[in-house]
């Protein structure tokens, strides 16, 4: 495994770093997820990121009792703060009532004194950005967070938090960005501010939900037990489903063994060449899935293997930043979680 600086930060994270969205609390029970963390484990990652949102909790007990053995110092611990989790008026956003209650919620439920990354899930229009700030602050003077991240924030958005975030001595290092070979909105405006600020980027979905790891077929069904299939997952992926955008995605195939790695590999090691990317976010559903994913720090791209990445996605991918996501595009309404029985 490959270790990289946050930014320019002093903390260091795994060039290939677990989440758990769609899988724990959802897709897996705790058992199932206790193995995959164990093969992440492994595999040399030792950064996690999940979410207070994220299976309504769950996936913050679930992630918490596979840790629950391990070294503290040993990791770093990721988690979110922003989307709704609750039906009540303070139970969404980036207000200060929201961002110290959920803080509290999201350590007790992992089971730990303090989070290594504390990220601000959205943007919130309807605080003041300086009352989210002095939240965070106040957090981080408390040691209940070290560092402070952000997710899906535009370029103006992000130097507006910079500069308050240096004005109140909070550790502002990273940005989180939806970010892969499909998707690369970010590239025109979020990155550069980024180099420029000093933030570190931790790229979701790398894999494009699955799409880039080659399983999906053009004028095929998807796979029994596939993302695709879920009532859950199955809604993101919708964009990449075109038999066009599929036969694009088998034509990587080659290049992928030009480059002596499998086809999952090779995406997630495409952002990881990318400028201010620290580390690439992967999920999995079988431990075996991050010994093959956890690979890609071995792999190299020449100029020449990522032009033809280039040459063959061509006008399938993704620009246009203003498509940063917006709350909305990422999660459905708040649901409370099944009643037993």
């Amino acid at each position: 495994m490959e270790y990289r600086q946050l930014g320019r930060s002093g903390l260091r994270v795994s060039a290939v770093a677990y989440g758990n969205w769609v899988t724990h609390g959802n897709q897996l029970d705790d058992d199932a997820a206790a193995a995959c963390v164990a093969a992440a484990l492994d595999g040399g990652i030792t950064t996690f990121d999940t979410a207070d949102r994220y299976a309504q909790g769950r996936a913050e007990e679930a992630l918490g009792k596979a840790l629950s053995g391990v070294r503290r110092s040993s990791i770093e611990l990721c988690t979110k703060v922003y989307l709704p989790v609750g039906p009540g008026a303070n139970d969404a956003g980036l207000s200060r009532k929201h961002i110290i209650e959920g803080c509290h919620a999201s350590l007790n439920r992992l089971g730990t004194d303090y989070v290594d990354l504390y990220q601000a899930h959205r943007y919130d229009d309807s605080v003041p950005l300086e009352e989210t700030m002095l939240a965070f602050a106040d957090l981080v003077r408390q040691g209940k967070v070290l560092y402070v991240g952000v997710s899906e924030w535009t370029a103006p958005q992000l130097r507006e938090g910079r500069r308050l975030a240096a004005e109140l001595h909070v550790p502002l290092i990273a940005n989180q960005p939806q970010y892969s070979m499909l998707w690369r909105v970010v590239e025109a405006e979020v990155t550069p501010t980024c180099a420029e600020l000093g933030l570190g980027q931790l790229a979701w979905a790398p894999l494009a939900m699955g799409v880039l790891t080659g399983r999906y077929q053009p004028g095929r069904r998807p796979p029994a037990g596939s993302r695709a299939t879920d009532s859950f997952g199955g809604s993101f992926i919708a964009r990449y489903s075109s038999d066009l955008l599929l036969s694009r995605v088998r034509q990587l195939r080659s290049i992928a063994e030009a480059a002596g790695c499998t086809m999952a590999q090779l995406a997630v090691a495409w952002v990881l060449h990318r400028p201010t990317v620290a580390g690439a976010i992967v999920g999995a559903s079988r431990p075996e899935q991050l010994a093959e994913t956890a690979g890609a720090t071995t792999v190299r791209l020449d100029h020449e293997l990522l032009a033809r990445i280039d040459a063959v996605l061509g006008d399938l991918v993704e620009r246009d930043p203003a498509k940063t996501a917006r709350p909305n595009d990422v999660m459905p309404a708040w649901r409370p979680p099944p009643t037993a029985g």
